[in-house]
């Protein structure tokens, strides 16, 4: 039976091989589309399960009241507090949230190394690697410990026993204690694991928030009864002895500072469903994007959904064919339930041939969609196995039951009379999915158009500064303390090489962030400013405007000791209406009280950090004024004539007088800007690729069901011809209905459309209001579409033999 049924689907198969190749290529690519989202969420949900402790890890963070801004950062003594008087936490965890980039030195080897960890020493306890040499508990103990990954220990020592042996890290010698083994994919995941991240001169300081934390509470210990007691403990130390010094209430205190709310994420659900720090920095390996995530999941399940409602309209329309060999089986004695078996076997064939097509198709697209999420995915493992057997069933189910119970249902007498193939039976059903299928056409059409409009606007939009031909040269210099000094005399130099225009600096990034924060209360208002340590120039050459007042400048002394700017943000936050020469005490102290500073002008605001966030209140003041050394890069404008040997003159400069032993790397602050956009600019292209496989499916599917349709109509047609109708009457009468088709599912699709894009738009504090246009494009695209696949069939069919069809009548 079975190889009967067998020998009539390769029958069936022969005798319409075009049909047949778009349902197994249709059901292919909304098969394909549904692993690469399998793979990528996989992934995801992966992160720290390996993880023994994950249940009883948590990561803490502050909301800190008054700006409402969250920070994936604590002091020293608010850990240590929490340890000794919390009798529910078992151990706490200080640790860098960002990985360190140094050079690593060990006997004239040398290795640039991006992903340094500095940690104290229970780090091993909180993220157990395998230790495959060395000491397996107290690894981190002594001072100057270091451990470090099998991989870069074979890269550093060749085949030498690391054990013991001093490697060199930011000018200080460290003992390799332990070799461990990564376990992946893990929020951290560092070559090199280096102890005393502690600073003495944080031990007792509850306000500067410098260190990852994370606690492991105890066994059977409730993780909110553990967060009320850290809440006290940061009421008790912070808020009521703060409001003490300041002479107020607490209640007045709260009023005017806010206060600091804690907050604690499981380790084992931090990745996708953690609080997300201000800056997006809670790990080093970062955090999961769980919106383009719950994105790629829908828009597969979405065109999967759209391949099956494509089978089966093809299949149902199909099936008329094949109405006859139905009647005559019921006549010699099948069984409804031997029909629907056989065409469910019929399915089964072609589900697995999709899906053959399908993982043909993932194997060779992966490279790039592992370049496009920075990841590097493979098609293995018991549970991707078992996700593909689920689909396979899961897909027979959908595409099979309903097409084999529709045939099995023909009426056996009106078939064999041969006046079957003019009767309405499911058509409406077919039509049903047609308007589905322009639904989803128009869903992926509108939101391309959109996603599109809002990358180009941020490409496009003016960010307050001009970053052309300026380049970031880091500029790593062995003693900090000292940096300062150095900069100012490796300026002089480079302003010397040809080619270079202007050199400045300052602490931070164009497209991440200022290197601290300190917050101050003026006249009853609290604000938590973006601090902008900067050198005589940095805001002329970066073409940012002073709105009032003046610059900053080396003709004024008093430039470098008690006059700041400020942005407009923070004269807002403040309502300051006269703000230039107006005295603030900072947030900065010393042992005589907090220093003041007076404004001698006001910076208009730019966007230092990604279009996503609103523009901070930001104070500037000059590189001598505090001397933190805190800047990472030196700016410098070029000329664009003989570019390149402008940076081979830099490159011998940086090699011989900044530090031999980095490699001369620059980048163009335009560029490293664009970077926070490089997200936005994958969905966009996302949703480029996917509209053009939806597209592609529902061309497949129109195509088809014009053709079946307009096939069944021959006989008429040719009457029409005969009785005189014109071919432009004709192709009319031909396609009118699928245009209505397609306003119908035009109307389905805009409303999920508008609603989706909208809550995508959220995530931007500088984003484009949704108009009519991408709606009314979407619309005229689909109509196009429509009227040159129906047309160009309909027009086939009006050229056909009439005495063909109509010898018989």
């Amino acid at each position: 039976m079975i190889f009967n049924w067998f020998k009539i689907f390769i029958y069936h198969l022969k005798q319409s091989k075009l049909f047949s190749l778009l349902n197994v290529l249709g059901l292919s690519i909304g098969i394909a589309s549904v692993i690469f989202a399998i793979l990528y969420w996989n992934n995801e949900h992966s992160y720290d399960q390996w993880n023994p402790g994950k249940e009883k890890i948590y990561q803490v963070l502050n909301k800190i009241g008054a700006t409402g801004d969250t920070w994936a950062s604590n002091s020293i003594p608010f850990g240590e507090t929490c340890k000794t008087t919390i009798p529910e936490i078992e151990k706490v965890c200080f640790f860098n949230s960002w990985y360190d980039e140094d050079i690593i030195k060990y006997q004239g080897r040398k290795l640039l190394v991006k992903d340094i960890m500095i940690s104290d020493e229970n780090f091993f306890d909180f993220f157990p690697f395998e230790i495959v040499n060395g000491a397996k508990q107290n690894i981190l103990k002594e001072k100057n410990s270091v451990a470090i990954s099998d991989l870069q220990a074979k890269l550093l020592f060749k085949d030498e026993n690391p054990i013991g042996k001093s490697i060199s890290f930011n000018s200080l010698t460290f003992t390799v204690k332990a070799i461990y083994h990564i376990t992946e994919p893990s929020s951290i995941e560092p070559s090199y694991v280096f102890s005393g991240i502690k600073r003495e001169s944080d031990a007792n300081s509850w306000g500067n928030f410098n260190y990852g934390l994370l606690v492991k509470i105890k066994d059977g210990a409730d993780p909110d009864a553990v967060l009320k007691k850290m809440q006290n403990v940061n009421f008790v130390n912070r808020t009521v002895k703060d409001a003490k010094e300041n002479g107020q209430t607490v209640e007045q205190y709260v009023k005017e500072n806010g206060e600091i709310t804690v907050i604690i994420d499981q380790l084992k659900t931090a990745r996708l469903h953690g609080t997300k720090s201000s800056n997006g920095q809670n790990f080093p390996e970062g955090i999961g994007n769980l919106k383009l995530l719950y994105i790629m999941a829908g828009l597969s399940i979405l065109i999967l959904v759209l391949s099956l409602v494509n089978y089966i309209n093809l299949a149902t329309a199909s099936a008329i064919k094949r109405a006859k060999e139905v009647g005559v089986r019921k006549i010699v004695g099948a069984s409804k339930n031997q029909i629907v078996r056989q065409f469910i076997f019929e399915t089964a064939i072609i589900v697995t041939l999709a899906i053959l097509f399908a993982l043909a198709i993932v194997e060779l697209s992966l490279p790039y969609y592992n370049t496009f999420l920075k990841k590097n995915l493979t098609m293995n493992g018991s549970e991707f196995y078992l996700q593909l057997i689920f689909i396979f069933g899961l897909v027979i189910i959908l595409a099979g039951i309903f097409p084999a119970i529709y045939i099995s249902n023909f009426e056996t007498l009106k078939v064999l009379k041969g006046n079957f193939s003019r009767s309405k039976s499911g058509i409406w059903i077919r039509n049903s999915m047609l308007i589905f299928q322009f639904g989803i056409a128009a869903f992926f059409i509108i939101g391309a158009l959109i996603v599109n409009s809002q990358v180009d606007y941020m490409i496009n939009k003016d960010l307050g500064f001009k970053g052309d031909q300026v380049i970031s040269i880091p500029f790593n210099t062995p003693d900090r303390s000292k940096r300062t000094q150095e900069y100012l005399t490796a300026k002089q130099e480079i302003q010397k090489i040809s080619g270079v225009v202007e050199v400045s600096t300052f602490a931070g990034t164009f497209g991440n962030n200022s290197g601290s924060s300190s917050g101050f209360s003026h006249k009853g208002i609290f604000v938590q400013p973006k601090n902008i340590e900067m050198d005589f120039g940095f805001l002329d050459m970066m073409k940012i405007k002073i709105v009032e007042g003046r610059d900053l400048s080396p003709q004024f002394a008093s430039d470098t000791i008690e006059n700041w700017l400020v942005n407009e943000a923070l004269v807002k936050n403040l309502g300051l209406k006269n703000p230039v020469n107006t005295i603030i005490s900072s947030g900065w102290g010393n042992e005589k009280g907090n220093l003041k500073f007076k404004i001698v002008g006001v910076v208009k605001d730019f966007n230092l950090m990604g279009l996503q966030n609103k523009i901070p209140p930001m104070v500037f003041i000059n590189l001598k004024t505090l001397k933190w050394n805190n800047f990472n890069n030196v700016l410098v404008k070029v000329s664009p004539n003989n570019l390149t040997e402008t940076l081979e003159k830099l490159k011998s400069y940086w090699e011989k007088n900044v530090n031999p032993d980095y490699p001369f790397d620059y980048e163009f602050v335009n560029k490293g800007f664009a970077r926070t956009y490089e997200e936005q600019i994958k969905q966009k292209n996302l949703f480029f690729i996917l509209n053009l496989v939806v597209i592609i499916i529902a061309v497949f599917g129109l195509f088809a069901l014009a053709s079946f349709s307009m096939e069944r109509r021959l006989k008429e047609i040719a009457i029409r011809k005969t009785l005189g109708a014109e071919t432009d009457i004709l192709l009319k009468e031909l396609s009118k209905q699928y245009i209505v088709f397609c306003f119908m599912g035009f109307a389905i699709g805009i409303v999920p459309a508008y609603i989706l894009l909208q809550k995508w738009l959220e995530d931007f504090a500088f984003r484009i209001n949704i108009s009519v246009v991408p709606f009314t494009v979407a619309l005229i695209s689909l109509v196009i579409l429509t009227l040159i696949i129906v047309l160009t069939k309909a027009y086939q069919v009006t050229k056909i033999d009439v005495l063909k069809y109509l010898k018989y009548e």
